[in-house]
């Protein structure tokens, strides 16, 4: 399906790897072409252009929402330099929407649906261009300013400025020349998640890996699934990859983190959900992935039958798990010591039904590329506590960033 989705200038393919969960209502899902499309940067009504082009053509609806949309809802701003050129909302209406299950192919298309099945099982993987180097990956800051920038930022909580904050840091390349369909494939291999996706706006590629949920509504059910807490697997050794679990979960710092993110979650989602009906289905949840563990907590509530589902993802985004408590002061701090505006990193890619169903992940363990220009991003982060080690902060960044530095070293 990806061979063929691809040749198209927008296409999004979003895929759960096969991870069984019973939140996952597809498998596969596949949107290719563009009927009508909505774009908008923060200041320029974002939000309600997404709710009035929704309104307008009640159709499935695919792509994303940028961690920069935190200016149309908090008192904010952005000067960073962004390399990639994503919009902060973007959205299109596909020519053609593929719904995979294990034993079930569904096409919804403006078109002969035998045809575009035709089209797909006999669609040929786009010639690969061979010889082609390993870009050049580089730090945007060096160990020592990381390390240097995690101690100030624990003198602001240690001042009371915040409690805990995800700070990341950005790995970049210039003139690089990658093929995005062949890395996504590459990265499936070495780091399949269940919130994976390849999105493609012209020029402009996201290639995702990403293991978290930011938010789903299900009729006036609503699930947040924050990530926080990572540990390091030992595939090579059983009984030390169960004591690594076992480590992970008893952390008393990742519970920590983890339960102020479910805090601000159950804030979050108490704006827009009916009185008493938040609530946390799971708390501490360790779930192993090829690299790390995770401790994943979730969070639910119903959606009040006054509230518009888009409203919802106002009053939530940017998702706790990037930013920290209390949200507003940390986005400041992040924008004050990070370097690079996040963009589409950090923010959100999934859909939206016809219905106003919808289901997003985070966009994290992702690379993020500009065909036109060659530059080539992608961010890795931790949540910063008082009691955080830096240099145990910098070897996760690096950690996580392991698996997409492997792949792009071997994508020629």
């Amino acid at each position: 399906m990806l061979n063929w989705c691809s040749r198209f200038n927008i296409c999004c393919l979003l895929d759960n790897q096969q991870y069984s969960s019973s939140l996952h209502r597809f498998e596969c899902l596949l949107a290719a072409g563009a009927i009508h499309t909505v774009k908008a940067n923060a200041g320029e009504g974002a939000f309600q252009q997404l709710r009035a082009f929704h309104d307008e053509h009640t159709d499935w609806l695919f792509g994303h929402l940028g961690y920069d949309l935190k200016n149309e809802l908090e008192p904010l701003t952005s000067g960073h330099p962004d390399g990639i050129g994503f919009p902060d909302l973007f959205f299109f209406i596909p020519e053609v929407v593929v719904q995979l299950n294990e034993r079930h192919i569904s096409i919804g298309a403006f078109a002969d649906h035998e045809y575009i099945y035709q089209q797909i099982i006999t669609a040929e993987p786009p010639a690969v261009k061979t010889g082609r180097p390993a870009p050049a990956i580089h730090h945007r800051l060096s160990r020592p300013a990381y390390l240097d920038t995690i101690r100030q930022l624990q003198q602001h909580i240690l001042r009371g400025d915040c409690y805990e904050i995800n700070y990341c840091q950005e790995f970049y390349a210039h003139d690089a020349a990658i093929d995005p369909l062949a890395v996504y494939h590459s990265l499936g291999k070495a780091s399949p998640n269940p919130f994976a996706a390849f999105y493609k706006v012209e020029d402009r590629y996201l290639v995702c890996a990403s293991p978290e949920r930011y938010l789903k509504k299900e009729g006036r059910r609503l699930f947040s699934q924050p990530i926080k807490g990572t540990w390091q697997r030992d595939l090579t050794n059983q009984q030390a990859d169960q004591q690594n679990r076992e480590q992970l979960y008893h952390s008393a710092k990742d519970r920590s983190e983890n339960v102020m993110v479910v805090d601000l979650v159950r804030n979050d989602l108490s704006k827009v959900c009916e009185e008493g009906s938040v609530q946390v289905d799971e708390l501490f949840g360790i779930y192993s992935f090829p690299q790390v563990h995770q401790m994943i907590s979730t969070v639910s509530g119903r959606l009040r039958s006054d509230v518009h589902f888009l409203d919802a993802i106002r009053h939530t985004f940017p998702m706790g798990s990037m930013t920290g408590a209390p949200k507003r002061k940390v986005m400041e701090l992040i924008e004050r010591y990070e370097k690079t505006k996040r963009g589409v990193f950090s923010g959100s890619v999934g859909y939206i039904t016809p219905e106003g169903d919808f289901d997003f992940n985070v966009v994290i363990r992702s690379i993020l590329y500009n065909e036109s220009t060659g530059y080539l991003s992608f961010q890795a982060g931790s949540g910063i506590t008082f009691y955080s080690d830096p240099e145990g902060e910098y070897e996760e960044c690096l950690l996580k960033a392991a698996a997409i530095k492997q792949v792009l070293g071997g994508q020629g």
